[in-house]
């Protein structure tokens, strides 16, 4: 297998040369400055032993508040899809699929507990709203240390809003966009008993059309948060949230791809194939509590609890197979009901502190998570004179079509439960000044039972144990080396041709990299260079699963995948008025036998923002760009002609945002964001079901915000 390790080596060499030729910070004319797009906040994400971005052994992207905010990032999926290294592939309306280093990412967490998603996604959680997060942590590489289930992507950590605020005070936005976006955002904080209770409210409300015919969306979202700190040592925090998004005549599947003489189809972008009476309904509520206290001597111990209700109700139309090029006829339909909820209770507690050893402090955490989660889908059966009727033509399709007739009596397609239990131990040895070692080791437990997609789907591994290996040195004050080894074991909900779940992938991950800061630490770098062993991969076969409703990929493990590349970032500020965000990521991913996997990520990727605040006559405006570039991605299809496999491809493309904000008075601003600037057209999905989708064309956001 081919890494290009010529290259690699070369950008290894490049991070060591920044080493010998800047040993010191620079000040800016003496002045000491922080970045906005970069935190000084401890993470838990990777270790939990609560170490800086810095102090972590792998690569970390931490997508601050000031930058959602510069870059109008509205939802999740917007944040995966502006970072290097990690990319997105848009199902359909309402599921996405995120994607690092080759492989898909399945690790999430809110307030750095672990926590599941629905099948697939399809409760809208990786529509989430931003309105109602501080910020995002992205740690790239396994994470099972914490996580349970070792999945060598990343994980995505989402960090709340807190109620730290102990005067009164707030913002209130609104905002319209094309497609005829409207939406009104209230964030409001308060203090009573002297601050010592705290609480904040999110409100949102969005109501828009989207850029493909007939299409509407409305959204709302609640965030309520209380703190108290029941003594000078202990702190209480409780709080729920909810999002209601209901997309009408929401897409289900893509676009056929392929005319009935073997050519391949190019239908506008605005294209729509949902029936009219078809919508996507899905609630997210998550309560949570955490208890958190520190002793007299240093050591702390938090209790988190946390419940998930995902829940989806939907009526779809789906449109697949090959249509005649002249009429558009020849497609035909699956129609479908189903209502679904997943619940998962998550109990955690974590014991922090340090200890003296040789004369030197050392920190260690000890944890322990039991998570539960059930997941039960009812489908009802379409019947009727209207049932499966083809599509006269594509080409005159606007969404009348006739509703089939639904059963009232639902069929059970997923009752099915999943429990996870772990306990977990890291250290962090601080043997010289400049040396340190970090241990850790989980044993977990995973189990699921029941039903998933009509089929049976038990599986259970007991006492499997995560080790993780971490290690640090600091060649200069400014500049650390750093390397990491963890193991993977992650379970998978792909089944194959006979209907059966896939075994958990296993394998091994190794990182080597080097963090930098400059400029009093407002400006980092990291350079990373990764490999990752994996066994058992599922591949989609093009076949389907036998008697799946609706019809369902089959898929086939794949061993010795391996993936190794590199990531370079640069983040922070370059001067007191101007922030930066730079990354560029590459890899490549086959099997044992050289085969390319998952040929639908991006190799390469590119991102790059930027914002500049005038001073002197401008002063109040702020005027940033960026762009986002995606190197060449491509799928197999069948064409149903020659019954050949066919690629099909999205060739490499870039998309350029534009923002401007200006201060009118202390209180009040203005902000215009562009994206898509030169309105590139290209594709968001060609890999599920041998269909394509595209991805937004050039759109403008312009919002009022009123701060109190």
């Amino acid at each position: 297998m081919n890494f290009k390790l010529s290259l690699l080596a070369g950008v290894a060499l490049l991070g060591f040369a920044g080493v010998a030729n800047a040993q010191t910070d620079t000040t800016v004319q003496g002045v000491v400055v922080t970045g906005r797009y970069t935190v000084d906040e401890e993470i838990d994400t990777a270790t939990g032993l609560g170490l800086s971005v810095r102090e972590t052994p792998q690569s970390v992207t931490v997508i601050t508040q000031q930058r959602i905010r510069d870059q109008n990032l509205t939802t999740i999926a917007d944040v995966v899809r502006n970072t290097a290294g990690v990319s997105v592939v848009e199902v359909d309306d309402v599921r996405n699929v995120f994607n690092a280093r080759g492989f898909e990412i399945k690790n999430y967490q809110i307030d750095s507990v672990p926590l599941s998603w629905s099948l697939a996604g399809d409760s809208g959680e990786t529509i989430v709203d931003m309105s109602i997060y501080e910020r995002v942590e992205i740690v790239r590489g396994a994470t099972g240390l914490l996580t349970g289930a070792g999945d060598p992507s990343a994980s995505i950590n989402l960090v709340r809003k807190h109620a730290d605020a102990r005067d009164f005070q707030g913002a209130l936005t609104a905002a319209l966009g094309s497609w005829d976006k409207r939406l009104i955002e209230a964030d409001v904080s308060g203090a009573a008993n002297g601050g010592a209770i705290r609480g904040r409210l999110v409100a949102k409300y969005e109501n828009r059309d989207t850029y493909f015919d007939r299409q509407n969306t409305e959204k709302h979202v609640f965030y309520g948060v209380a703190e108290a700190d029941l003594t000078e040592s202990t702190l209480l925090r409780v709080g729920a949230s909810r999002q209601d998004t209901a997309p009408n005549a929401a897409f289900w599947g893509a676009l056929p791809t392929f005319y009935t003489d073997g050519g391949r189809t190019d239908l506008p972008v605005s294209t729509n194939t949902a029936a009219d009476w078809a919508y996507w309904d899905t609630t997210n509520t998550n309560y949570f509590a955490n208890l958190a206290h520190t002793f007299a001597n240093g050591w702390n111990v938090s209790f988190n609890y946390n419940r998930l209700i995902n829940e989806q109700d939907s009526q779809l139309f789906y449109v697949y197979g090959a249509i005649d090029r002249a009429t558009g006829a020849g497609a035909a339909t699956w129609p479908y009901k189903s209502v679904g909820e997943t619940t998962q209770d998550s109990f955690d507690v974590q014991l922090h502190g340090d200890f003296p050893l040789f004369g030197r402090a050392h920190e260690f955490t000890l944890g322990a998570l039991h998570s539960k989660q059930e997941s039960d889908v009812v489908n009802f059966a379409a019947g009727g004179p209207n049932a499966f009727l083809p599509l006269t033509s594509l080409y005159a399709f606007d969404g009348n079509f006739p509703k089939p007739d639904f059963a009232t009596t639902p069929t059970l397609y997923t009752d099915n439960e999943t429990e996870q239990t772990g306990v977990f131990a890291a250290t962090r040895l601080n043997l010289t000044d400049a040396l340190k070692v970090i241990g850790g080791v989980r044993l977990s437990s995973w189990e699921r039972s029941g039903i998933n997609g009509g089929a049976p789907d038990n599986y259970k591994a007991d006492d499997v144990t995560i080790p993780y290996f971490g290690v640090l040195y600091d060649l200069t004050p400014s500049h650390r080396l750093y390397g990491s080894y963890t193991e993977i074991f992650q379970p998978q909900n792909l089944r194959d041709i006979n209907a059966q779940v896939l075994e958990p992938i296993t394998g091994k991950a190794y990182e080597i990299g080097l963090k930098s800061a400059y400029l009093n630490d407002a400006l980092q770098s990291t350079v990373a260079v990764f490999k990752i062993q994996q066994d058992g991969v599922g591949q989609a076969t093009g076949q389907m699963v036998p008697g799946s409703t609706p019809p369902e990929q089959a898929y086939a493990p794949a061993d010795g995948a391996e993936s190794a590349g590199f990531e370079v970032e640069l983040v922070g500020r370059l001067r007191p008025n101007w922030d930066l965000s730079a990354s560029y990521a590459q890899f490549e991913v086959e099997d044992a036998t050289g085969a390319e996997v998952n040929t639908d990520q991006p190799r390469k990727s590119f991102a790059l923002f930027t914002t500049y605040r005038f001073e002197g006559p401008l002063e109040g405006l702020s005027l940033g760009g960026g762009v986002t570039w995606r190197d060449t991605i491509y799928s197999l299809a069948a064409n149903p002609v020659s019954g050949a496999q066919e690629r099909i491809e999205q060739d490499a493309f870039a998309l350029v945002n534009l923002m401007a904000r200006y201060d009118v008075t202390d209180a009040v601003t203005v902000q215009v964001n562009v994206d898509n600037l030169f309105d590139e057209t290209y594709y968001s999905q060609i890999s599920y079901f041998s269909q394509y989708r595209y991805g937004a064309p050039r759109n403008v956001t312009a919002s009022l915000t009123y701060r109190f």
